[in-house]
């Protein structure tokens, strides 16, 4: 792996500032260029494939009936519970439904569009077993300038993957 503090840097990165978001190499400086200059942001190629092979090991995990918590069985108190391939579509959507609160004031845009570049780069380091698509789609919203609603006062603590 190179190291975390010598971003991995290709020609088009150097003349159009576009800031590569791989899983790896994000600085603070380029945060800062997205969060409050609105500098591009894209997904590097190398994440790309990374991401893939994750989702496809999610994939198989889900396919092979085998226990695997949240993704073949329920989560919190009901982990126990194997989930009906059928329905490990509706877990993931009835989770993400379960976390969608939140409490007071929205934050400030700019801290808005830190979070979103972190999250999508956080995905790309290839842990989460997201496709492509649903890190593309989070740059897409940023570098198209449009940005969530997100309160100040959510409804979980710190989780891995949300």
């Amino acid at each position: 792996m190179p190291p975390r503090d010598r971003p991995t840097v290709d020609s088009e990165t150097s003349t159009s500032g576009v800031v590569l978001v791989d899983g790896a190499t994000l600085r603070l400086e380029d945060v800062e260029r997205v969060a409050r200059q609105g500098a591009v942001a894209r997904l590097a190629e190398t994440a790309r494939h990374q991401v893939e092979a994750s989702r496809a090991a999610v994939v198989h995990v889900a396919q092979s009936g085998r226990p695997e918590y949240g993704v073949t069985t329920g989560v919190g108190s009901l982990s126990d519970r194997l989930i009906a391939p059928e329905q490990t579509r509706a877990l993931q959507l009835n989770v993400l439904r379960s976390h969608a609160a939140g409490a007071g004031e929205p934050l400030a845009t700019e801290v808005v569009r830190a979070a979103l570049l972190l999250r999508a780069n956080a995905l790309a380091s290839g842990y989460s077993g997201v496709r492509p698509v649903v890190i593309e789609t989070l740059l897409a919203l940023l570098n198209a300038r449009i940005h969530p609603v997100v309160p100040s006062q959510g409804s979980l603590g710190a989780s891995g993957d949300l």
